[in-house]
């Protein structure tokens, strides 16, 4: 029996599956893996531009490169991975999706049960008062008044996006909910990513010393691929998983 089918059988006769997924998921919407080589990475160091202290020693400096990745993600659609992950929950076939990433595509493709682990780039935070805004509406209306970066309405400090800097904590409740999935599910779906970045890549780990199953649907073979998942799928998630819910349908 071909990889696959094992797959679609495991997953037919599961009771509580969940999902983990990671930049690879959204690249076919445009939003590139900033690790990967001519990523985001390679042209603003992230311990320059992404680390809390960084930006709180210069935050106007770091929004040069937020500036980018906010537009990158903002023009970004679900595709075919995302709608499929969103109808399996409609159906009962999926309980949760644990999300590394930043960019709202599993809600958007109708996701209601989105556990964020980095937080989310619709908002923007201030630090100093607290209190979160809508990122389109802010930063659009500071483009137009051309008093960029964003500055927060109440007193006047530059605004914050909403998700998990380097040197910042994973949110509580999204560290708990996550963990707890982990140790519930009893299939993890993991797509479009290497979980090999701490703590999300103790998720699958927890998952499997609980008797999960583990399927693994990435491009290339990661350190998951012998070592932690029970299947591996490899080639594009915007094939594969749409594949395996027609076939579970």
């Amino acid at each position: 029996m071909s990889e696959f089918l094992q797959a679609t059988e495991i997953l037919r006769q599961a009771t509580h599956v969940i999902a983990l997924t990671g930049a690879g998921i959204s690249v076919d919407s445009g939003v590139p893996d900033f690790r990967s080589p001519g990523g985001l990475w390679e042209r603003f160091d992230p311990m320059e531009y992404a680390h809390i202290q960084s930006f709180r020693a210069n935050p106007c400096k770091v929004w040069e490169m937020l500036r980018e990745m906010t537009g990158i993600v903002r023009d970004a659609r679900p595709n075919a991975a995302h709608l499929a992950l969103a109808e399996m929950e409609r159906t009962g076939r999926l309980a949760a999706i644990i999300t590394q990433n930043i960019d709202n595509l599993h809600q958007e493709a109708g996701s209601r049960r989105v556990i964020e682990f980095h937080g989310n780039g619709a908002k923007l935070v201030c630090l100093y008062c607290g209190q979160s805004f809508s990122a389109a509406e802010i930063e659009e209306r500071a483009t137009r008044d051309g008093q960029f970066p964003p500055r927060c309405p109440h007193d006047g400090h530059i605004l914050k996006p909403s998700f998990v800097f380097f040197g910042e904590p994973i949110p509580m409740d999204a560290a708990a909910d996550a963990h707890a999935e982990a140790e519930n599910c009893d299939v993890m779906l993991v797509i479009g990513t290497s979980a090999t970045v701490f703590p999300a890549s103790g998720l699958p780990i927890t998952a499997r010393r609980a008797g999960a199953r583990i399927i693994e649907i990435n491009k290339v073979r990661t350190p998951l691929t012998d070592q932690i998942a029970h299947l591996s799928l490899q080639g594009s998630s915007t094939e594969i998983v749409p594949a395996l819910v027609a076939a579970l349908r």
